[in-house]
């Protein structure tokens, strides 16, 4: 009736994890800050963001991946001879900033209100994993940072609340900084799209600002290395003068006043030590110095 395979060998790809996280001890506390995403990563967990809506491909290679690192943890427990506790099994979560309701249906992933927001569908238990529909979370300050990995009216709807949020308000300072550096680099890129812009355009005043505070702490390190710079030099000089025209001093002494030859011999003095060269200009005569210096030049 057909082909008949036995121990068929499965080979599979290297796969990459977009953000792979594992939590510390201690991390619960902190964690409440965050909102929806701390909620989500109270656990080891596998972060898959997709700019566009995953097709059931994209989201099949996701859960490849999560079962890759099961097969792992399983091995792992096999060689030290523990046992594997399914619930600190790393769990999946599909960020999308849409998705489709017959995809959804395929995987036959459901809405847990008891204990999770709209917007978060979950696969069977043994599946560890959920898709969240970034477009359908409720606007909320717990879905604040979700929501600015969305798209269009979403992602503008989050920047219009984080801007809203007190200036000095540590949140709204770290998250703008991400969001400007993101901003940076899709102007450096060029990769700015339509869709884009009203982001963008929220984001202008800020981004001035930023640029402008910028520019003032550069102007301020370059001014402060010069002034830094510029003592060093001058110390260096001062000291080089000073030993020069001691130098200078001793020759004159020694032998009357300095023709050319002599002052040429200054600046081979100076590479010595201040002793070496105290020793030579008092035990060498005039002829002696210039035929061991001018000689070798």
């Amino acid at each position: 009736m057909g082909k008949v395979e036995v121990s068929k060998e499965v080979a599979d790809e290297t796969r990459q994890v977009d953000i792979f996280f594992s939590p510390h001890p201690n991390m619960r506390g902190n964690a409440q800050s965050l909102g929806l995403l701390g909620q989500m990563v109270t656990t080891s967990t596998l972060l898959e963001p997709f700019r566009n809506a995953p097709n059931r491909t994209e989201i099949r290679n996701c859960i490849l991946k999560l079962f890759s690192i099961f097969a792992e943890l399983q091995r792992k427990g096999k060689r030290e001879k523990t046992e594997l506790n399914e619930d600190d099994l790393p769990k999946l979560w599909i960020l999308a900033t849409s998705i489709s309701f017959q995809i959804l249906e395929s995987f036959d992933a459901k809405l847990e209100l008891e204990n999770w927001t709209e917007g978060i569908y979950f696969l069977s238990p043994s599946h560890r994993t959920a898709i969240i529909a970034i477009n359908q979370l409720p606007i909320t300050p717990d879905t604040l940072l979700l929501r600015l990995l969305g798209r269009g009216k979403t992602q503008s709807q989050a920047v219009r609340e984080l801007l809203e949020l007190p200036s000095g308000d540590s949140f709204r300072q770290n998250v703008m900084e991400l969001l400007i550096s993101w901003r940076v680099s899709v102007e450096v890129n060029n990769l700015l799209k339509s869709e884009d812009r009203e982001v963008f355009m929220a984001l202008s005043q800020s981004y001035l600002e930023w640029k402008e505070a910028t520019k003032r702490e550069g102007l301020q390190q370059g001014l402060q290395q010069g002034i830094q710079q510029g003592l060093q030099q001058g110390l260096q000089q001062g000291l080089q003068q000073g030993q020069r025209q001691i130098i200078a001093n001793l020759m004159q002494v020694r032998f009357g006043e300095l023709d050319e030859s002599l002052i040429k011999v200054i600046d081979d003095l100076l590479q010595l030590s201040p002793m070496e060269s105290s020793r030579l200009l008092l035990e060498s005569s005039r002829e002696d110095l210039i035929r061991r210096f001018l000689s070798e030049n």
